[in-house]
């Protein structure tokens, strides 16, 4: 079972706190009488456990200290003070568990703790684009970003806030338990199974009231339906009714990305899916996802998700199993 630790503190924001508890905790409900039954054991703990206020007009009471920290596996920071640093205890406790091994995440105003720790320094973290600016200036050995989702670094994961703390927390879901598990619990919650941390933000461009209005999104939803069709920029432009640079132009504006890199992440989405749920040959895989050949498929597995498609296959059966 893997031990989460989620940090309250005194005046947090209750859906912040909602967000890592809903998806950790749906998949690790537990049953009658408490006890955790699914992959995930969720505690929420405080610096100094009891009654904490929030700005939504009740509190809440938290039963766990920072001695959480010492078993778990990963540690999230849903939200924090901005601008504030972290207390000789917490700084301590979160130091010593992520040198155990706990992979620590910060979502939203969490990059804040994160960058505050020292465990960020010299790398790249993602934060709320509203105060980006300022966590840099606070924290200049650490590189921020405000132009991205969430940033996975393995054993720090960091995000922007809202919405995007609930695809980061999804994409963690994803990594230990595969895309099926993510895409069953997107569904239960009603939200996108998958946006790529790489999206950008804030897109400044008004989507339609209709989708049928939004020739982009006419586009992703064919290309989705197409995916082991080979697709080349001015076809899929001519879906749109757009030049290919104007398509082009507007593709990018709509997501954060280009067609192709767009393109690139769906195809390495769908196979992993098949890897997990099908026992089809890479050769199989590579022709139903677009990527022609296994030589392909691996080289663009390898660069996205950073392992291999055998690997992957390997990995998500023995989670499965265990």
């Amino acid at each position: 079972m893997h031990s989460v630790a989620v940090l309250a503190f005194d005046g947090i924001s209750p859906f912040h706190l909602s967000v890592p508890t809903l998806v950790f905790g749906r998949i690790g409900a537990g049953r009658a009488g408490g006890e955790p039954s699914g992959p995930y054991d969720v505690q929420v703990c405080a610096e100094r456990p009891g009654t904490l206020s929030t700005p939504a007009g009740f509190d809440i009471h938290v039963r766990h200290g920072l001695d959480v920290f010492d078993s778990a596996d990963t540690i999230v920071i849903p939200s924090w003070i901005r601008g504030a640093g972290l207390s000789p205890a917490l700084h301590t406790a979160l130091t010593r568990a992520h040198a155990n091994g706990a992979r620590v995440v910060g979502l939203c105003l969490g990059a804040w703790a994160v960058a505050a720790s020292g465990l960020a320094d010299g790398r790249e973290i993602t934060t709320h684009w509203s105060s980006a600016d300022e966590l840099a200036r606070a924290y200049p050995a650490v590189q921020v970003r405000a132009d991205t989702l969430w940033s996975d670094l393995g054993d720090l994961i960091t995000s922007a806030g809202v919405a995007a703390a609930l695809d980061c927390c999804l994409h963690l879901v994803r990594h230990d338990l595969g895309s099926r598990a993510a895409t069953d619990l997107a569904r239960a919650l009603v939200t996108a199974p998958h946006r790529s941390g790489s999206q950008a933000q804030y897109i400044p461009v008004a989507v339609p009231d209709a989708v049928d209005d939004d020739p982009i999104e006419h586009a992703m939803l064919w290309a989705r339906t197409h995916l082991g069709d080979p697709i080349d920029l001015d076809s899929w432009a001519a879906v749109a009714l757009l030049s290919r640079r104007t398509f082009t132009r507007h593709f990018r504006d709509r997501t954060g990305t280009s067609p192709q890199q767009w393109l690139l992440s769906q195809r390495t989405d769908r196979a992993r899916l098949l890897l997990e749920t099908t026992d089809d040959t890479m050769d199989r895989i590579a022709a139903d996802t677009g990527f022609g050949t296994a030589v392909s498929l691996r080289h663009h597995f390898h660069r996205i998700l950073g392992t291999s498609p055998a690997a992957h296959r390997a990995l998500f059966r023995r989670t499965s199993v265990a």
